[in-house]
């Protein structure tokens, strides 16, 4: 056969993908100002890199989330309309549970990004006081520059984000997996202070992702093997007719769920989520504790709902035990902690518990309170963490509890929005985290899992305890003589912790119109 008669044959074979650029516009805007924002850390002179960047994270996350409220309104997904499709060739899903999810991820994304522009408390701002290392360490703590690669790499990670639940198939939600993480990693471990703990923090989020990325790949190695694809819908299809080569498939169901419950930090898969929590840089902790768990709950719900739909019955007797070790060692153990940080890390791990009862569900109640919970948890992290960030000693943020001891006395609008974050967390009335407490459980319940609620109230009265030391530890205790200061927030900061209080209040006083939306979203589940 000549040459010109095999071009022609190749060219006739290959199909060019349909890849449908207007549906994932969001993701590409994100990764497209992620890599603009690599050109400006090589062309761009030092003093303008930071300007140049918040305009670039800023502007892309909320082009982003308008993009995404125009795809749901073109398809009329929010209104009864289309329940969805799939892009790029059945690798992205674009349906309501996904757009719900990747939404509220932006604007989550959009709120940490603010945390991480202020200068003036922001742990990658180099400060005067921090020691003097090479001449252009000392050139920029004279300036007071701030290591800027942080907005590239945190839109990386959001990029990632957004794919991970969007995912169609287990070979592309892998690589979300890696796209979302490697960022991270690096993050971790930018400190300006306390670089040796922030190290420590990085070393362990790498080794509990490669955990995670190890399970999950080796989870889609069975699947594949079992149903020859890696598409959820071909092998829920496969599930439901082949029963002989059922060792693969549940091999390759606990693999892949290890790794997705890695993600979420549920136990005893957590490990050393509090260290992470605690070393990382505040805004980042920030970050990872509301976009990360939002995203990785959205890729658990796809996964277990789309492709292991049919075999509830399967894995639920094993997600019992997981959602019940998750709230009450969750609980517990915050109940000893003495870092503020450690003790959120553990909040975020009993929370992750709360949302598994609704997961376990498996229904279009348990999708929409998982959903509404996983917003109102996000808003109220971000807007503790930020509080956090505030309060701070000579060589730092204050982490230790004993020295928020009186802070009601030295700042009572700081410790009494802090206060409302807590009352959020513990789920008391007119707040974000009751309506969630209540909506999970209530969808629970009606999917006849009362024994499963009765440990989650347990799980809460005893989460309560802690929350409520630490309010009467900041208004009931005498301040320290040299106790910490509180810092004047800048405006980014002051954004963000009037949005977190904000969407708590709203969360939990008029929770009709996002309870609507999430039930609209999970009004016919995840498209196939």
């Amino acid at each position: 056969m000549s040459a010109v008669s095999t071009t022609a044959l190749a060219a006739s074979t290959i199909t060019p993908p349909n890849i449908e650029y207007s549906q994932v516009a969001p993701m590409l805007v994100v990764f497209g100002a992620a890599l603009a924002g690599v050109l400006v850390e090589a062309f761009t002179p030092r003093p303008l890199r930071r300007p140049v960047h918040l305009v670039l994270a800023l502007g892309s996350l909320a082009a982003a989330f308008v993009w995404t409220i125009v795809i749901a309104g073109t398809h009329h997904i929010f209104t009864g309309g289309s329940a969805g499709h799939v892009a790029a060739n059945g690798a992205v899903a674009v349906d309501r549970p996904t757009l719900f999810i990747q939404a509220t991820i932006l604007v989550l994304a959009l709120v940490s990004i603010m945390l991480l522009a202020d200068t003036s408390i922001s742990p990658f701002a180099a400060q005067a006081a921090a020691p003097p290392g090479s001449a252009e360490e000392r050139e920029s703590l004279a300036a007071g520059f701030m290591h800027t690669e942080i907005f590239p790499l945190t839109l990386f990670a959001v990029g990632g984000m957004l794919l991970f639940p969007a995912s169609n198939d287990l070979l592309t939600m892998f690589v979300a997996l890696e796209v979302l993480s490697l960022p991270l990693y690096l993050l971790c471990g930018l400190a300006r202070r306390r670089r040796l703990i922030s190290h420590e923090a990085a070393m362990k989020y790498f080794l509990l992702g490669a955990y995670s990325s190890a399970f999950f790949l080796f989870g889609i190695a069975m699947l594949y093997g079992f149903a020859g694809s890696v598409r959820l819908s071909a092998i829920a299809s496969e599930a439901a007719v082949n029963t002989s080569n059922s060792t693969l498939l549940y091999a390759g169901i606990a693999l892949a769920g290890l790794g997705l419950l890695f993600k979420i930090g549920a136990v005893p898969f957590h490990g050393w989520k509090p260290d992470v929590y605690q070393g990382a840089p505040t805004p980042i902790t920030a970050l990872m504790a509301s976009c990360v768990v939002v995203s990785g709950f959205g890729a658990l719900l796809r996964v277990f709902y789309v492709a292991f739909g049919a075999l509830t019955w399967d894995w639920r007797p094993a997600f019992w035990v997981i959602a019940i070790l998750t709230m009450v060692i969750g609980a517990i153990i915050a109940v000893t902690q003495t870092d503020v940080k450690r003790l959120l890390a553990y909040s975020s791990i009993a929370h992750a518990g709360f949302v598994l009862t609704a997961v376990i569900a498996v229904s279009t109640a348990g999708l929409s309170s998982s959903l509404f919970y996983l917003v109102s948890y996000g808003f109220t992290t971000v807007g503790a963490f930020a509080v956090i960030t505030l309060v701070r000693d000579a060589g730092g943020e204050a982490w230790h509890l004993s020295r928020w001891a009186g802070l009601g006395r030295r700042s009572p609008v700081v410790a009494g929005i802090f206060a409302l974050f807590l009352l959020a967390f513990a789920g008391i009335p007119l707040t974000s985290g009751f309506m969630g407490k209540f909506t999970v459980f209530q969808a629970a319940i009606a999917a006849g899992e009362t024994p499963l609620v009765i440990v989650g109230v347990v799980a809460s009265a005893v989460a309560a305890f802690f929350y409520v030391r630490v309010i009467v530890l900041m208004f009931f205790s005498d301040p320290l003589p040299d106790g910490p200061e509180v810092v004047v927030p800048g405006v980014f900061t002051a954004s963000a912790v009037t949005v977190g209080v904000i969407a708590t209040l709203f969360l939990g006083i008029i929770p009709g119109p996002v309870l609507d939306l999430a039930s609209h979203a999970a009004n016919q589940l995840f498209v196939r």
